[in-house]
């Protein structure tokens, strides 16, 4: 089986977020189960050098964008057993950064375009072509439009992923003929709501549709999580399905994390985690203190992430219970402003850098005790897995991948604190449970071992699209 894993970001070349990892972690996953999985994205101006220097020029085309012909060079590289193809096209992406240009629409239009132009070129015809995100899923329609009767196009399925519903790639209809070449007939399967919507596109056109967890497949057939699409994903749900994201154990693993003070795992892990605590508590200027726990929050600081149920009780919490904050992200300025403020008033049991560092991400996974994600909605993350892996318990709202990832400790067997409603206090309630049971110390030891002891890689979820992509085969 092989499989042309599509994305517009993949680490360690080019990540700002979830599909980053992914991308970076699944088609290793895959070949470790003897499935052919080969990657394709963008070849970005900010990818080091040092990978650049690694890749190979295999040859340049030309790529239709509507009316006209753009260059095209194809690249390929080697990383972690996988193969990797760059397109490169300086007018497109020799630009800082991955998104946020005024031309988006064309960028991934040629991108997803080029995709389908380089199969004759690679010498490797897939099975299943695996798209991500609104980047990339107009390449189901191109291929159901203008490819799938071509000589060497043949019988190829197509997989179209959403990570995160939120983001479809919404735009003028002037953009129909002169940017996208969409040929009027076709109209129908790219147009919603008045709009263009790359998203839409790759819903109507791929044979499977999946989400990154079982939990979010389900809501977002619920006009309160889907943004405006759940009409046409109640009407193709029958295509869609949700598997859990994994992470890379290996890359999150403190036994050999490098970023940490003292490095551990589910045997030895009293004394070095307690070594990071302190670190932790050094370099965010809190009051060194062992007995007290440390709730850490790293996220994006925006209003979907939960930050307006902290923002109403965190203080409260700060007043009622013995506890300390550690908070790292950047975002929406009046949460910034909201965690500055806080720090000023309790610098020794707040703390705060804004922006995003990873090696302190890291040493608060390994350093807090207490780790808080009450998101409004969720599609997976990825933080409460990486939490786990470090022994740090999560707090989380049950919903698309918290709820499918965290179980309630209160039966006994579960391995964080979870609520339902999205409500501060009842927000609130998770944070005392949890501060209770680090207080427990007969408790506590059991609760960290549990979570150190969570299988978080991607070998279950591998196995489940390995199934999905033979169910399709066989269809």
């Amino acid at each position: 089986m092989k499989v042309l894993y599509v994305a517009s970001e993949a680490l360690p070349f080019m990540a700002s977020g979830g599909l980053g990892d992914v991308a970076g972690s699944l088609p290793v996953a895959l070949r470790k189960r003897l499935i052919g999985c080969r990657v394709v994205m963008p070849l970005y101006d900010s990818i080091k050098q040092e990978y650049k220097d690694k890749m190979k020029f295999i040859t340049s085309i030309s790529v239709p964008v509507s009316w006209r012909r753009q260059y095209c060079g194809i690249f390929e590289a080697k990383h972690n057993g996988v193969i990797y193809y760059f397109l490169d096209n300086q007018y497109y992406f020799k630009r800082d950064g991955i998104y946020g240009h005024y031309d988006d629409a064309e960028r991934f239009a040629f991108f997803s375009r080029a995709v389908l132009e380089i199969i004759p070129h690679i010498d490797w015809k897939p099975d299943i072509i695996h798209c991500n995100d609104w980047q990339s899923a107009l390449t189901p329609l191109y291929y159901s439009c203008y490819y799938a009767n071509q000589m060497g196009y043949e019988n190829i399925k197509t997989v179209f992923t959403i990570h995160n519903i939120q983001y479809q790639g919404k735009y003028g209809n002037e953009l129909l003929n002169d940017v996208l070449g969409i040929a009027p007939e076709y109209n129908n399967l790219i147009l919603y709501d008045g709009l263009v919507n790359f998203m839409k596109a790759g819903i109507e056109c791929a044979n499977k549709v999946t989400t990154v967890s079982p939990t979010y497949a389900k809501e977002i057939l619920d006009p309160w999580y889907s943004y405006g699409l759940d009409p046409i994903l109640n009407q193709r749900s029958w295509k869609l399905c949700g598997i859990l994201n994994g992470i890379d154990t290996e890359n999150y693993n403190p036994e050999t994390d490098p970023n940490i003070v003292a490095n551990y795992n589910a045997e030895n892990w009293k004394k070095s985690k307690a070594e990071c605590k302190k670190a932790l508590q050094e370099q965010m200027g809190l009051a060194i203190r062992d007995d007290v726990p440390i709730i850490g929050i790293v996220s994006r600081l925006v209003g979907h992430k939960g930050l307006d149920l902290i923002r109403e009780v965190m203080e409260k919490s700060l007043w009622e219970r013995d506890i300390q904050y550690v908070v790292l992200g950047s975002g929406e300025w009046q949460y910034e402003s909201f965690f500055r403020e806080l720090h000023y008033k309790y610098p020794d049991k707040v703390g705060v850098t804004i922006g995003f560092i990873p090696d302190l991400a890291r040493k608060i996974y390994a350093g807090a005790d207490l780790f808080l994600m009450p998101s409004k909605s969720e599609p997976c993350g990825l933080s409460q897995m990486v939490a786990l892996r470090y022994g740090t318990v999560p707090i989380v709202r049950e919903t698309g991948g918290l709820k499918d990832s965290i179980t309630d400790s209160g039966d006994g067997e579960g391995n964080g604190f979870t609520f339902k409603t999205y409500d501060a206090y009842d927000m609130l309630g998770a944070i005392y449970r949890g501060v209770e049971a680090y207080n427990n110390k007969d408790y506590w030891p059991t609760l960290v071992e549990r979570a150190l002891n969570c299988d978080m890689s991607w070998g279950k979820s591998a196995n489940e699209y390995i199934k999905m992509y033979k169910s399709l085969l066989k269809d």
